[in-house]
């Protein structure tokens, strides 16, 4: 289901650099929010360091977050190895990726499990969704779509 044109869900997430970030700190700005299942797994290490080659540009129109279930202390060790230069925040009860319809049921290898659902949003500067991935089909060039869609 897609959050496009809707007011996005507030959080308030702890952050890998120490700090809890919510919504609302983020008033009048472009947030990406994008959602991913596992710290350096193969598909999550890929979009995390195609995030962070077009950081740079990505930065200068965007606040950008990565989203998982993962805890601060598997962010931070993530976060050295491919030198990533955004935070990560953790969302272990996966209460926030449950509210961006980022987590649920999704089909691994043929079988539908419960998970987190590769997914992101940008969320304007008005606090609403004006676009929704709701299901990132390839991890390695969704960054380049996600500037594009910044850029368009």
């Amino acid at each position: 289901m897609s959050l496009e044109g809707r007011k996005a869900p507030d959080f308030s997430l702890a952050g890998s650099d120490g700090k809890t970030h919510a919504l609302k700190d983020y008033k009048g700005r472009t947030v990406i929010l994008y959602f991913y299942p596992k710290d350096d797994t193969p598909g999550c290490t890929k979009e995390a360091c195609g995030f962070r080659d077009h950081f740079k540009t990505l930065a200068k129109h965007a606040v950008l977050f990565g989203v998982s279930k993962d805890g601060i202390a598997s962010h931070q060790k993530f976060i050295g190895k491919y030198k990533l230069p955004f935070t990560l925040l953790s969302d272990p009860d996966a209460a926030v990726m449950k509210a961006y319809g980022a987590f649920g049921e999704k089909l691994m290898y043929g079988k539908p499990v419960q998970g987190t659902i590769r997914s992101t949003v940008v969320i304007g500067p008005d606090g609403k969704v004006v676009k929704h991935w709701t299901t990132v089909k390839k991890a390695e060039t969704h960054p380049a779509d996600v500037l594009d869609f910044l850029l368009g």
